[in-house]
């Protein structure tokens, strides 16, 4: 593992901005070119291993599609179990669904009945947090479960769009790599 500050002007200079996407007055943060260097990557996984503690989780929860990289190879590093959220219709079984708003648009999120329950520890993982719509959703879906929220992580929280602050005043602790 590379040192902490290396760490963070590496994953920054790995984040590209792409300006009017997916609509006009929307700055979206692509981590792509981060996923893309094997470095960036374990550096981001490792940084966030050694801010949740290995043996302290029991399933990483990754949102639909770009936390699940993420999400994936932490709970391999963390020793835990990996749980998707995904998007409607694409989980078989009984499922529970959370719809929300996006900063461009509305969706839903599904987890399956089963993936959690009661006493289990469980972290949620993303890319990026902007509005935090999709973090909330995906909190209210692990709460319905009885499990045990340790935190939220991220790679990029977009502070100035408030999403970080909707969760604190949840009481869900966020734990960003980056902010912006």
């Amino acid at each position: 593992m590379i040192e902490p500050a290396a760490a963070e002007l590496l994953l920054r200079s790995r984040i590209r901005e792409v300006p009017d996407w997916p609509e006009p007055g929307v700055v979206f943060r692509d981590l792509a070119p981060l996923l893309a260097d094997p470095l960036a990557f374990a550096s981001a996984v490792d940084l966030m291993a050694v801010t949740i503690g290995r043996g302290t989780i029991d399933e990483v929860v990754g949102i639909e599609a770009r936390g699940f990289p993420y999400a994936a190879a932490l709970a391999y590093h963390l020793g835990a179990g990996f749980v998707t959220l995904r998007k409607p219709g694409k989980l078989p079984g009984a499922v529970h669904a959370q719809e929300y708003d996006l900063e461009y648009g509305s969706t839903a999120l599904e987890l399956h009945q089963d993936a959690l329950g009661p006493g289990r520890r469980v972290v949620i993982v993303d890319d990026v947090l902007a509005t935090g719509g999709t973090a909330l959703a995906a909190v209210d879906l692990v709460e319905r479960t009885g499990a045990d929220l340790a935190c939220f992580a991220v790679i990029l929280d977009l502070v100035s769009l408030g999403g970080s602050a909707r969760l604190r005043e949840r009481g869900v602790t966020v734990a960003a790599l980056l902010d912006a």
